[in-house]
């Protein structure tokens, strides 16, 4: 599948200019402007739900400005490939845990001892929110998807949580440049995690205020 040649996005200001990770993230853009961008897309989205460093909002905001009226669809196979790669972080953590921790540890942003003991102490109260948040907003999903497989969660519940947060993010960076356009690219790459951030936090308060209210 082609797509018009996109615009090629601005870096994002937590994207460093030089080294490996800049790097990775140009080798990750050039995607867009070859004929093979959406299978590049879904194989990215499914590898940075677990082990990967660049999100794949990078190539699909890329994707969404090259084809305006494909964005839905760019949406649709990222959420789909986010979700599975989930999948595969949490058979990761669930079976594979002990063989690779060290592994993990020195190659994978976001995943420590602390941030292990921290998440693991988090899901025995709020498992659905922890993975919820993490899939919708800028926190790291992958460090959660192989934790929920080490904390052995409920897996019918965690892949709901995936699906809903990923698709909500996913679709709401192609409805925002369906909408209005490229010019709405440097607010989504400038403040989409404080969008992202406010709308979780307003979503778990209006169920807070409701659980006392009612």
């Amino acid at each position: 599948m082609t797509t018009t040649t996109p615009t090629v996005p601005e870096t994002p200001p937590t994207i460093g200019r030089r080294g490996p990770i800049r790097r990775l993230y140009d080798w990750v853009l050039h995607w867009a402007t070859t004929p093979y961008a959406v299978p590049a897309l879904f194989v990215l989205s499914f590898a940075e739900s677990s082990f990967f460093p660049i999100p794949p909002d990078v190539l699909l905001i890329a994707l969404c400005i090259g084809n305006v009226r494909g964005s839905y669809r760019y949406a649709f196979w990222c959420s789909i490939a986010s979700v599975l790669g989930g999948i595969a972080g949490y058979g990761i953590g669930m079976f594979a845990w002990d063989q690779l921790r060290d592994l993990f540890y020195a190659w994978v942003p976001g995943v420590n001892e602390a941030s292990v003991a921290k998440v693991s102490a988090l899901y025995e109260q709020h498992n659905f929110w922890i993975v919820f948040v993490a899939a919708f907003t800028p926190i790291p999903y992958k460090v959660i998807t192989i934790l929920a497989g080490v904390c052995a969660i409920s897996f019918p519940m965690f892949v709901i949580a995936s699906a809903v947060g990923r698709s909500a993010r996913f679709f709401l960076v192609a409805w925002l440049i369906r909408h209005f356009g490229p010019s709405i690219k440097d607010f989504i790459e400038r403040r989409f995690a404080l969008v992202t951030i406010a709308g979780t936090a307003l979503l778990i308060g209006g169920f807070v205020a409701i659980k006392y209210l009612m």
